[in-house]
């Protein structure tokens, strides 16, 4: 196994916490992943770079001359990142190439749309995952630019090494009704009404299937058979009557679907654009936030229910 960067970034981080327990939860990965990880390192380097027991992680004199070593890598790899990013960033509109990942929200098609405005000779390469987790390792790795992503509630975005989140958004949970149900034309409803239904909702990663369990045993019952599947199966089977759908306020109305509130907003939504730190420049982050934000107002312009509840509700929306 050849040393990598990521290696020596696990090094100083196992150091600064004193455990690889504590390394783990702040590296975002599961202790026997990283306890393997740092393994495969000493036997790499050719022998043990730390005392472990129940007190925590010491370095070995191995341990510290590599970490001296990595202390002085790491911030000089850090710096020529961020002047090859403002040099690539100010290079000219041929030479800029924005790699972005989006999780399923709102923002993705029109930060495209305003960025490719501003900057109509940039390349601009999309990808999309259900997984917020998946799209934060691929920033970290440097593969994207910058990620869109959504958690439930208080949660915090995941967490990677080098990678820096800007809240953008809290948006409330909304259920998607098909229009003949008659709670379809209520300003809002109440959780308990629906409690026998069968539900759906896209997939992802977090904590939003609890969060969910948990709404619904405040309101007095155990909800149904939750179906996790993609948008348009959602809208199909809240169409054909077989289960309510969970979606994003800023959801596109359609024929047959009605998006309405929750009373008491039992769930919310945080909307996050998450970027390397050793890779853009805080001018270039801003600029990006700014497009992102933009096409979450083209959104909220398209959706006259979510504008009006806004009205309502201070606090939600555009932070």
């Amino acid at each position: 196994m050849e040393l990598e960067l990521r290696h020596l970034r696990v090094i100083c981080t196992v150091a600064d916490t004193g455990s690889v327990t504590k390394a783990a939860a702040r590296l975002g990965l599961a202790q026997p992943a990283l306890t393997a990880q740092l393994n495969r390192i000493e036997r790499a380097l050719g022998g043990t770079l730390f005392e472990r027991d129940r007190r925590g992680s010491r370095p070995t004199p191995l341990g510290e001359l590599v970490l001296a070593r990595a202390r002085m890598l790491l911030p000089a790899v850090s710096e020529l990142r961020e002047e090859a990013a403002r040099l690539a960033n100010s290079a000219g509109e041929d030479t800029a190439h924005y790699r972005i990942g989006a999780t399923n929200g709102p923002m993705l098609g029109g930060l495209m749309h305003h960025l490719g405005a501003a900057r109509p000779q940039a390349r601009i390469s999309p990808q999309s995952s259900w997984s917020a987790d998946e799209l934060t390792d691929l920033v970290a790795a440097g593969r994207l630019d910058y990620a869109l992503v959504g958690v439930c509630g208080e949660s915090a975005p995941p967490a990677a090494a080098g990678v820096r989140w800007r809240l953008l958004a809290v948006d409330p949970v909304f259920v998607l009704l098909p229009e003949d149900h008659p709670l379809a034309g209520k300003d809002e409803v109440d959780l308990s009404d629906l409690a026998e239904a069968r539900w759906s909702a896209t997939p992802g990663d977090g904590c939003f299937g609890d969060c969910f369990a948990a709404a619904c045993a405040r309101a007095g019952f155990a909800p149904r058979d939750l179906y996790e599947t993609d948008v348009v199966s959602c809208v199909d089977l809240v169409r054909s009557g077989d289960a309510i759908a969970l979606c994003q306020p800023t959801f596109r109305e359609m024929p047959g679907v009605i998006p309405v509130p929750i009373a008491g907003i039992p769930l919310r939504w945080r909307q996050f654009i998450g970027w390397h730190s050793g890779c853009q420049s805080p001018e270039e982050v801003a600029r990006l936030a700014g497009h992102a934000l933009s096409a979450y107002a083209d959104v909220l312009a398209r959706s006259p229910r979510y504008t009006d509840w806004l009205a309502g509700h201070p606090g939600f929306g555009m932070n």
